[in-house]
Protein backbone atom coordinates (compact mmCIF):
# COMPACT_ATOMS: atom_id res chain seq x y z
CA UNK A 1 0.00 0.00 0.00
CA UNK A 2 1.10 3.62 -0.72
CA UNK A 3 0.07 6.79 1.12
CA UNK A 4 -0.18 9.78 -1.27
CA UNK A 5 -1.14 13.28 -0.61
CA UNK A 6 -3.52 14.77 -3.64
CA UNK A 7 -4.22 18.73 -3.43
CA UNK A 8 -8.03 19.58 -4.10
CA UNK A 9 -7.42 23.01 -6.63
CA UNK A 10 -9.19 25.56 -6.95
CA UNK A 11 -9.52 29.16 -6.39
CA UNK A 12 -8.95 30.56 -2.99
CA UNK A 13 -12.50 32.29 -2.84
CA UNK A 14 -14.19 29.14 -3.30
CA UNK A 15 -15.97 26.73 -1.03
CA UNK A 16 -15.55 22.98 -1.61
CA UNK A 17 -17.63 19.99 -0.18
CA UNK A 18 -15.21 16.68 -0.35
CA UNK A 19 -17.77 13.60 0.58
CA UNK A 20 -18.23 9.65 0.09
CA UNK A 21 -21.42 8.17 -0.94
CA UNK A 22 -22.94 4.82 -2.57
CA UNK A 23 -24.45 4.80 -5.29
CA UNK A 24 -25.20 6.29 -9.20
CA UNK A 25 -28.00 8.05 -7.93
CA UNK A 26 -25.43 10.21 -6.00
CA UNK A 27 -25.40 13.33 -8.76
CA UNK A 28 -29.04 13.94 -9.37
CA UNK A 29 -30.01 13.47 -5.73
CA UNK A 30 -27.01 15.72 -4.43
CA UNK A 31 -28.05 17.95 -7.35
CA UNK A 32 -31.51 18.55 -6.29
CA UNK A 33 -30.80 18.77 -2.91
CA UNK A 34 -28.22 21.75 -3.82
CA UNK A 35 -31.21 23.78 -5.62
CA UNK A 36 -33.51 23.01 -3.13
CA UNK A 37 -32.06 24.30 -0.46
CA UNK A 38 -30.52 27.10 -2.43
CA UNK A 39 -32.33 28.92 -5.35
CA UNK A 40 -30.06 30.14 -7.83
CA UNK A 41 -26.72 28.28 -6.19
CA UNK A 42 -23.88 27.88 -8.67
CA UNK A 43 -22.24 24.69 -8.34
CA UNK A 44 -20.33 22.17 -9.99
CA UNK A 45 -20.68 18.51 -8.73
CA UNK A 46 -18.60 15.26 -9.45
CA UNK A 47 -18.89 11.45 -8.31
CA UNK A 48 -16.40 8.70 -9.11
CA UNK A 49 -17.82 5.27 -9.81
CA UNK A 50 -16.58 2.52 -7.78
CA UNK A 51 -17.54 -0.36 -9.46
CA UNK A 52 -19.52 -0.94 -12.71
CA UNK A 53 -18.42 1.15 -15.67
CA UNK A 54 -16.44 3.49 -12.79
CA UNK A 55 -17.13 6.79 -14.54
CA UNK A 56 -16.79 10.19 -13.49
CA UNK A 57 -20.67 10.92 -13.16
CA UNK A 58 -21.14 15.08 -13.15
CA UNK A 59 -24.06 18.00 -12.95
CA UNK A 60 -23.71 21.81 -11.88
CA UNK A 61 -25.48 25.13 -12.90
CA UNK A 62 -21.98 26.54 -13.74
CA UNK A 63 -19.79 24.65 -16.70
CA UNK A 64 -16.77 26.15 -15.33
CA UNK A 65 -17.30 24.75 -11.69
CA UNK A 66 -18.53 20.94 -13.19
CA UNK A 67 -15.49 20.85 -15.14
CA UNK A 68 -13.41 22.02 -11.74
CA UNK A 69 -15.20 19.61 -9.63
CA UNK A 70 -14.08 16.73 -12.33
CA UNK A 71 -10.45 17.64 -12.53
CA UNK A 72 -9.96 17.11 -8.95
CA UNK A 73 -11.77 14.15 -9.00
CA UNK A 74 -9.89 12.35 -11.53
CA UNK A 75 -6.66 13.62 -9.43
CA UNK A 76 -8.11 12.01 -6.73
CA UNK A 77 -9.18 9.01 -8.31
CA UNK A 78 -11.07 7.55 -5.21
CA UNK A 79 -14.05 5.45 -5.52
CA UNK A 80 -17.31 6.67 -4.41
CA UNK A 81 -15.75 10.06 -3.66
CA UNK A 82 -18.09 13.43 -4.34
CA UNK A 83 -16.95 16.89 -4.71
CA UNK A 84 -19.50 19.97 -4.53
CA UNK A 85 -17.30 23.26 -5.49
CA UNK A 86 -19.81 26.28 -4.84
CA UNK A 87 -19.83 29.49 -6.56
CA UNK A 88 -18.51 32.28 -5.12
CA UNK A 89 -20.73 33.69 -2.79
CA UNK A 90 -22.52 30.36 -1.74
CA UNK A 91 -21.39 28.77 1.12
CA UNK A 92 -21.77 25.18 2.58
CA UNK A 93 -23.63 26.17 6.04
CA UNK A 94 -26.06 27.20 3.76
CA UNK A 95 -26.34 23.63 1.48
CA UNK A 96 -24.71 20.97 4.21
CA UNK A 97 -27.45 19.64 6.19
CA UNK A 98 -29.09 18.96 2.89
CA UNK A 99 -25.95 17.44 1.78
CA UNK A 100 -25.57 15.17 4.67
CA UNK A 101 -29.08 14.22 4.64
CA UNK A 102 -29.00 12.91 0.82
CA UNK A 103 -29.60 9.16 1.18
CA UNK A 104 -26.61 8.12 -0.36
CA UNK A 105 -24.22 9.67 1.30
CA UNK A 106 -21.71 8.18 3.70
CA UNK A 107 -20.09 11.14 5.22
CA UNK A 108 -18.30 14.40 4.67
CA UNK A 109 -14.33 14.78 4.73
CA UNK A 110 -14.33 18.36 4.68
CA UNK A 111 -16.36 21.65 3.70
CA UNK A 112 -14.00 24.49 3.54
CA UNK A 113 -12.28 27.40 1.07
CA UNK A 114 -9.01 26.25 3.04
CA UNK A 115 -6.16 24.87 1.02
CA UNK A 116 -7.05 21.58 1.22
CA UNK A 117 -5.37 17.94 0.78
CA UNK A 118 -6.51 14.80 0.67
CA UNK A 119 -4.60 11.70 2.26
CA UNK A 120 -5.57 8.89 0.18
CA UNK A 121 -3.97 5.02 0.61
CA UNK A 122 -3.31 2.90 -3.01
CA UNK A 123 -3.46 -0.15 -3.17
CA UNK A 124 -3.46 -2.08 -7.13
CA UNK A 125 -6.80 -0.78 -8.71
CA UNK A 126 -7.96 0.61 -5.25
CA UNK A 127 -7.62 4.36 -3.35
CA UNK A 128 -9.27 5.09 -0.13
CA UNK A 129 -9.63 8.92 1.75
CA UNK A 130 -7.52 8.21 4.78
CA UNK A 131 -8.73 11.98 5.49
CA UNK A 132 -7.97 15.45 4.33
CA UNK A 133 -5.55 18.52 5.62
CA UNK A 134 -7.82 21.06 5.87
CA UNK A 135 -6.43 24.79 6.46
CA UNK A 136 -3.10 25.36 8.47
CA UNK A 137 -2.11 24.80 12.05
CA UNK A 138 -3.42 27.24 14.97
CA UNK A 139 -1.45 30.09 15.75
CA UNK A 140 -2.67 30.75 19.70
CA UNK A 141 -5.61 30.79 21.64
CA UNK A 142 -7.86 34.03 20.91
CA UNK A 143 -8.23 36.14 24.12
CA UNK A 144 -11.07 38.36 25.05
CA UNK A 145 -10.37 40.83 22.11
CA UNK A 146 -10.79 38.04 19.65
CA UNK A 147 -13.53 36.61 21.13
CA UNK A 148 -15.42 40.10 20.88
CA UNK A 149 -14.47 40.32 17.45
CA UNK A 150 -15.79 36.64 16.42
CA UNK A 151 -19.02 37.76 18.20
CA UNK A 152 -19.09 40.96 16.39
CA UNK A 153 -18.26 38.86 12.26
CA UNK A 154 -21.18 36.81 13.24
CA UNK A 155 -23.53 39.70 14.18
CA UNK A 156 -22.17 41.42 11.24
CA UNK A 157 -22.91 38.11 8.63
CA UNK A 158 -26.26 38.13 10.51
CA UNK A 159 -25.58 34.32 12.07
CA UNK A 160 -26.39 35.57 15.52
CA UNK A 161 -28.75 38.78 17.09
Amino acid sequence: MELKLIPIEKPENLNVILGQAHFIKTVEDLHEALVTAVPGIRFGLAFSEASGKRLIRRSGTDEALVELAVKNLLNLASGHAFLIVLGEGFYPINVLHAVKACPEVVRIFAATANPLKVVVAEEGEQRAILGVMDGFTPLGVEDEAEVAWRKDLLRRFGYKL
